[in-house]
């Protein structure tokens, strides 16, 4: 497997692109049970390119966050992480494809417990991806780790579970063929057939003859009265 390491970028040319990420970073988040590793947005449609935004609220009982390596799962084409201020980025690809299979955040300093951060990966997902994409998350801390990789059974509340996976719920991609179709169907329709568009010149030729005749008619008639 091949690495590509990318170094956090100097806040200033990273300003632009990172106001959206310094939303993601809020003091005193509450403890609560849902303050899991989140992925968002939760949906997506087969092919899309989607912007996914990871985030947690907490360490690992206390210790401050060091690292974040989320696991691409099946169903994912392309990965493209976004380089913010404050994190270094490790990118693992597979050898056979050259696809991205493990991107690693790793924090310039730990993130303490009582703070809330976020990263960000932009996805592109198969054509025929379909159904829950779930990917595998692990919580790198000072002291011990977290490892994001639980998946809810049918009909169970994944806020049930104590360390659920994030998941993106993946359409599949919307048929235009069909209105397509009926779009050069109704544009067919309105267009009107060789045989009317002859005539339609033929008579508009004639009508510009006699609208001349009748011009030079009335001029004579005028030239004469004067």
């Amino acid at each position: 497997m091949t690495h590509t390491t990318i170094r956090r970028a100097r806040p200033l040319l990273v300003a632009g692109g990172g106001l959206a990420l310094a939303a993601g970073l809020a003091i005193g988040a509450p403890l609560a049970a849902s303050a899991h590793v989140t992925v968002s947005p939760e949906a997506a449609e087969a092919g899309s390119y989607d912007v996914l935004t990871f985030a947690f609220g907490h360490g690992c009982d206390g210790s401050p966050t060091t690292a974040l390596e989320i696991t691409m799962p099946d169903g994912v084409g392309a990965a493209h992480p976004t380089v913010q201020a404050g994190w270094d980025i490790d990118v693992v690809r597979d050898e056979t494809d050259g696809l991205p299979s493990l991107v690693t955040f790793t924090a310039d300093e730990p993130i303490p417990d009582d703070l809330r951060a976020a990263v960000q990966i932009q996805v592109q997902f198969s054509a025929d991806a379909e159904g829950d994409i779930a990917f595998p998350v692990e919580q790198r801390c000072a002291d011990g780790s977290v490892s994001w990789t639980q998946l809810a059974a049918d009909g169970q509340d994944p806020h049930e579970l104590g360390a659920p996976a994030p998941v993106v719920t993946v359409a599949a991609a919307a048929d235009g063929g069909a209105a397509h179709a009926d779009h050069v169907s109704d544009d067919t329709a309105e267009a009107p057939a060789d045989g009317a568009s002859t005539w339609g010149i033929a008579l508009g030729g004639a009508g510009a003859v006699l609208g001349a005749a009748a011009l030079v008619t009335s001029l004579v008639a005028l030239r004469r009265r004067g």
